[in-house]
């Protein structure tokens, strides 16, 4: 197999140095250029073309979002952003994300060299993920079609409905991804109308990166979309986002659930968890929940997902053509746990069955 072609785009001499040094040292992985702003890389991609960028985000003549948006629409290729991390910082990584970014690792103002050398399996794990990624191209979402009238709450939940309360409670919607999801997310919210269950999300993040991106898909949804805080509601209409380093689980209070929000051990790796959520959904909220897992690496929420089945949930996994990493989907088809699999651009539609 050819080695990884990588190029590194970044305005610190020393971060391309080390970086280059890092990368090169790693079996299967060569950098092919390292230089100083995306006007120079545009003239060195023009010779040779890389298999992955890693890229820096504040650079001088061309912003990193702005030349990454222009790779995104004209040749998509997996793009590892290495940027800084502050309160507007975390913004501007989470516009990268949202652009096409596959990775984001964070790097501190302070001690970068040695935060480098330290985070080399880092670095080339997720190059290595990168280049097997599937990207592309940036596209604006279509109008929506009118929501007809059996998509509507009123029409399939009755206010004035006596069945029993494990026939009346809310519906509720667990939704687990990692690796491409800030793209495929807002993909299936923005299809959301106003009217739609009350949604649960881990989507594998760093602190500070949650708040922001929940913020980013609130400004471009019908659905309200916010960073989860111990002990919200969940309520239709309302998309609760798990913060970063925390673990995010469903409970019940009669026919009510809210979330907690808790710290503790990482689980598979990650936290919070996909696991956590839907084990916790399976137990809390039965056969009156849709758990949908969608692109990500490694197999993170394929257990929980079973539960949530031998519990009576309905489950759907975004297919493998749609994904950016199909990993947590084909493990979750692998175990049993996936009812059936849909393009990204179907699972609203998955979504709003919940309200019949």
């Amino acid at each position: 197999m050819n080695d990884i072609k990588v190029m590194i785009v970044d305005d610190s001499a020393v971060v391309r140095q080390v970086l280059s040094g890092l990368l090169n040292a790693a079996p299967g992985i060569t950098v092919t250029y390292a230089v100083a702003n995306p006007l120079l890389a545009i003239e060195r991609m023009k010779m040779q073309w890389p298999d992955v960028i890693v890229l820096d985000v504040e650079m001088p003549k061309m912003d990193g979002i702005s030349f990454l948006r222009k790779i995104m629409a004209e040749r998509p290729t997996p793009v590892v952003i290495c940027s800084t991390l502050t309160e507007k910082g975390a913004q501007t990584s989470v516009e990268a994300l949202t652009a096409g970014a596959v990775a984001v690792i964070t790097k501190p103002r302070l001690d970068l060299k040695q935060f480098l050398y330290d985070s080399s399996d880092e670095l080339v794990s997720a190059v290595r993920t990168a280049a097997g990624a599937h990207v592309v191209k940036s596209a604006h979402h279509a109008p929506l079609p009118p929501v007809t009238a059996k998509l509507n709450a009123d029409a399939v939940l009755s206010l004035g409905d006596t069945r029993p309360m494990t026939a009346t409670t809310e519906r509720i919607v667990a939704i687990g991804t990692s690796t491409g999801g800030t793209q495929a997310l807002e993909e299936v919210l923005t299809s959301l109308p106003r009217v739609c269950p009350g949604i649960v999300v881990v989507q594998h993040m760093p602190e500070k990166f949650t708040a922001a991106f929940a913020a980013r898909l609130d400004s471009v949804c019908e659905v309200r979309v916010k960073e989860a805080a111990n002990n919200d509601r969940v309520l239709q209409g309302q998309v609760l986002i798990a913060p970063g380093g925390k673990h995010m689980l469903l409970r019940r209070n009669g026919a009510q659930y809210f979330v907690e929000v808790v710290d503790g051990p990482l689980v598979n790796r990650h936290r919070p968890s996909v696991d956590v959520l839907f084990r916790s959904t399976a137990r809390a909220a039965g056969a009156n929940a849709l758990g949908v897992i969608m692109t990500g690496m490694g197999d993170d929420g394929a257990a929980g997902l079973l539960e949530m089945l031998k519990a009576g949930a309905r489950t759907v996994a975004q297919d493998e053509a749609s994904c950016v990493v199909y990993g947590m989907p084909k493990e979750a088809v692998k175990r049993g746990a996936v009812e059936k699999s849909v393009p990204l651009t179907a699972i609203y539609r998955e979504i709003l069955q919940q309200l019949g």
